[in-house]
C-alpha cells in the first residue's frame, strides 16, 4: 500500500513503467519447477484416468485429490505454519494455469484449494486454522463453498438459509438449502453461509455427517460432467459455536472477497484452456488435408489461430500483472494481520483492494477462453462436434465460466461502480483527471513522432484511458448516483475499462521484455510486438465503438457531434497492417504447434 501509484483501478488514470508488472518472463526456476510436478501429475495420474474421472468416479477422484496432496499440489496457499507450502499467489496462479489441462479434476482442485480453502486460511481463527487447515492441504479433506441458493445467486446477500443460536449458546441451528455446490458429492467440510436470526449474514464452518444435513443427487449438467455439483439441505442442523467463520454479520466481507480470489483464479485456469486448445488445434490443423494440402496452410485458418494466440498472450499478461499485485498486497499486510481478530479484516481490506482487476480478468478470461474453444472447434470442422475430440469438451466445459463467480453481467456492473466507490472515497483522483482532461481535450493534439518499438501503443492507450474519463465524466455528469441504474452505459464503461487494461498488459509485459533484451531483439520479442501491436489496434477500434454508442445515450444535436470530434481527435493514429501481423504470428503456432511467443 505505500507505493499509492500501485492501488487497485489506478491503472485507468496513470501510466505505469514496464517494471510495475510481474511477467510470465520473470518466473522463478522455483515456480517453473512447481509448474513443472503439476504437468507430470496431471500427465501420469488424471489424463490416464479421463473417461473414469468424467464418469463421476467419486472414489477416483477423492484418490487422487489426496495423491495431489500429499505431492504438495494443494497446499500452495496454505502457511507453512498449517501443513502447507505457503507459496506466493504468482506460484499458486501458475498451478491454477497448468492444472486446467485436467478439465473436470481440475474444477475439483480450485474449488478444494481456492473458495473451499482460502475462507479459513484468510478469516479463520487460530484454533480453525489449526484444526482444519493440515488435512485440507494434504487432501485428507475437501473442501466445497456453499453461496447460491435456490432463490439467490447474483443477489448473495438475499440468502434464506437461516442459523439461531441455541439457549445455552453452544450451537447455531441451520435450516435451508444451497444449490449447485462444487464437490459436494465427496466434500468434508462445507463453508456455508447463513442470516443469524434471518438478518445477521454469516459464515459457518459445517462438517459433513452433521445431523439434519443431507445432499441430493448429482446434477446433469452439460459441462465439466467429472465434477460433482448436488444441492445440500439443512434441517435443524447444529453447528458448533466455534465453527462460525469470522464474525456474526460479517459473512459479506468473506463471501465478497473469496469470490474475488475465486474470479481471478478462474481467470488463471482460462489461460490454461485457452493454451491447451491452441495445440490440440494448431496440431489437427497440420495434420487435417483438404484440396490437396494441410489447412494450416490456408490464410484464413492461420489468421483463427493467430488470433487465438494473440487473445491468449494478452490475457496471460493480464493474469500475472494481477497476480504479482495481490501478491505486493498481501505482503504488506501479512505483519499487521498476525492472527488477532481484526486478521480477517487486514486480509479482507488486502484482498478487496484489487477486486476491480479480479472482475475485469474474469469477464475477459471467461469470453477469451469461449472465444479460443469457438474457433477450436470450427478449425476442427465436424470433427470438432464429436465427443472423441477433446476440443468438444473444452467448447461445453468452458460455457459455465462466465456464470461461475457471478455472471459476467454483473462483474460488469462492478466494474466502473468500484471504480466509482474508489474515486468517492479519495483513493483515486478519477474526478479531478477527468475535470483537468475538459480543458485538454479543447486543444490541438498533434501526433507525435513514433520512432521506438510500441510508442505509437503507448500513445494509444494513454488516449484510450484519455476517452474512458471524457465519456465517464459526461455520463456522471448526466446522471449522478443515479448512474448506477444506466446498465447499459455502464456495460459500455466497464468494456472500455476491460480493453485498457488488456491493452495496457501486454504493452507492458512486451516492453519489459524489450528493455530485458537490450539491443538485441529475440524472435519471441518480435512475435510479442507483433501481437501486441495487432491487438491495441483492435482494441482502440472496439473502445471507439463503445464510446459512441455510449455518447449517443448521452448527448444529442450539436452537443453530440462536438463530442464525436473529440473522440475522432483522440482515436487519431496511422493504421499497420494486421493481416502481415497476423500472418507471421500463425506460421509461429503452425510452427510450434502450441502457444508461443
Amino acid at each position: 500500500m505505500a507505493q499509492n501509484n500501485r492501488w487497485g483501478g489506478r491503472f485507468v488514470v496513470e501510466d505505469m513503467a514496464p517494471g510495475a508488472v510481474v511477467t510470465p518472463e520473470d518466473f522463478t526456476d522455483e515456480q517453473r519447477m512447481i509448474a513443472d510436478a503439476a504437468r507430470a501429475f496431471v500427465a501420469g495420474e488424471i489424463l490416464p484416468r479421463d473417461a473414469a474421472i468424467e464418469a463421476l468416479d467419486y472414489k477416483l477422484t477423492v484418490e487422487l485429490l489426496r495423491k495431489a496432496g500429499e505431492l504438495g499440489l494443494l497446499g500452495a496457499d496454505v502457511p507453512e505454519a498449517y501443513g502447507g507450502l505457503g507459496l506466493d499467489k504468482v506460484s499458486s496462479t501458475l498451478l491454477a494455469e497448468t492444472f486446467a489441462e485436467a478439465s473436470s479434476f481440475a474444477l475439483s482442485v480450485g474449488a478444494h484449494v481456492g473458495i473451499g480453502t482460502l475462507p479459513i486460511v484468510f478469516f479463520g481463527s487460530q484454533a480453525q486454522k489449526e484444526k482444519y487447515l493440515p488435512d485440507l492441504a494434504t487432501g485428507q479433506k475437501i473442501a466445497a463453498y456453499c453461496l447460491t441458493e435456490p432463490a439467490s445467486g447474483s443477489d448473495a446477500l438475499g440468502a434464506r438459509t437461516t442459523a439461531r443460536l441455541t439457549p445455552d449458546g453452544t450451537h447455531y441451528i441451520l435450516n435451508g438449502s444451497k444449490l449447485y455446490i462444487t464437490n459436494s458429492g465427496f466434500a468434508d467440510l462445507f463453508i456455508v453461509y447463513a442470516k443469524v436470526n434471518g438478518d445477521h449474514f454469516t459464515a459457518f464452518i459445517v462438517e459433513r455427517g452433521s445431523p439434519g444435513f443431507s445432499i441430493g443427487p448429482e446434477e446433469h449438467k452439460m459441462g465439466i460432467k467429472g465434477s460433482s455439483t448436488c444441492a445440500i439441505f439443512f434441517d435443524d442442523t447444529p453447528v458448533p459455536a466455534a465453527n462460525v467463520l469470522g464474525e456474526v454479520g460479517k459473512g459479506h466481507l468473506i463471501a465478497f472477497n473469496i469470490l474475488n480470489i475465486g474470479r481471478f483464479k478462474l481467470a488463471a485456469g482460462c489461460v490454461g484452456g485457452a493454451k491447451e486448445t491452441i495445440g490440440l488445434t494448431a496440431k489437427y490443423a497440420n495434420t487435417r488435408k483438404q484440396f490437396g494440402r494441410a489447412i494450416s496452410s490456408f490464410p484464413l485458418i492461420g489468421a483463427k489461430l493467430a488470433d487465438m494466440n494473440i487473445a491468449t498472450y494478452v490475457l496471460e499478461s493480464m493474469v500475472y500483472r494481477t497476480a504479482g499485485w495481490i501478491d505486493e498486497m498481501l505482503r504488506e499486510t501479512e505483519a499487521g494481520a498476525g492472527s488477532g481478530a481484526d486478521a480477517g479484516a487486514i486480509a479482507a481490506k488486502a484482498i478487496s483492494e484489487y477486486a476491480l482487476e479480479c472482475s475485469i480478468n474474469k469477464v475477459f478470461a471467461t469470453e477469451v477462453l469461449d472465444y479460443v474453444a469457438d474457433e477450436g472447434v470450427q478449425i476442427h470442422g465436424g470433427y470438432g462436434y464429436i465427443k472423441e475430440y477433446k476440443v468438444e469438451r473444452i467448447y461445453r466445459d468452458s460455457r459455465i465460466n462466465r456464470i461461475f463467480e457471478g455472471t459476467n453481467e454483473i462483474n460488469r456492473m462492478l466494474i466502473p461502480g468500484t471504480l466509482m466507490k474508489k474515486a468517492l472515497k479519495g483513493e483515486l483522483p478519477l474526478l479531478r483527471k477527468a475535470r483537468a482532461l475538459q480543458a485538454e481535450l479543447l486543444q490541438p493534439m498533434p501526433l507525435p513522432s513514433f520512432d521506438e518499438p510500441l510508442s505509437k501503443e503507448t500513445y494509444r492507450i494513454q488516449q484510450a484511458k484519455k476517452i474512458f474519463l471524457a465519456v465517464g465524466g459526461l455520463a456522471v455528469q448526466k446522471y449522478g448516483l443515479a448512474l448506477e441504474q444506466q446498465q447499459e452505459v455502464l456495460c459500455q464503461l466497464a468494456d472500455m475499462m476491460i480493453q485498457v487494461f488488456a491493452m495496457e498488459s501486454a504493452n507492458l509485459r512486451t516492453r519489459k521484455m524489450l528493455l530485458r533484451g537490450g539491443s538485441t531483439v529475440s524472435a519471441e520479442t518480435q512475435n510479442a510486438i507483433a501481437m501486441t501491436v495487432v491487438f491495441v489496434q483492435e482494441a482502440m477500434e472496439r473502445i471507439e465503438r463503445y464510446a459512441k454508442t455510449t455518447l449517443a445515450a448521452l448527448e444529442e444535436g450539436d452537443a453530440l457531434q462536438t463530442q464525436l470530434s473529440v473522440l475522432k481527435k483522440l482515436t487519431r493514429s496511422p493504421l499497420v497492417d494486421t493481416i502481415a501481423l497476423k500472418r507471421g504470428i500463425a506460421a509461429r503456432v503452425i510452427r510450434s504447434q502450441q502457444y508461443t511467443l
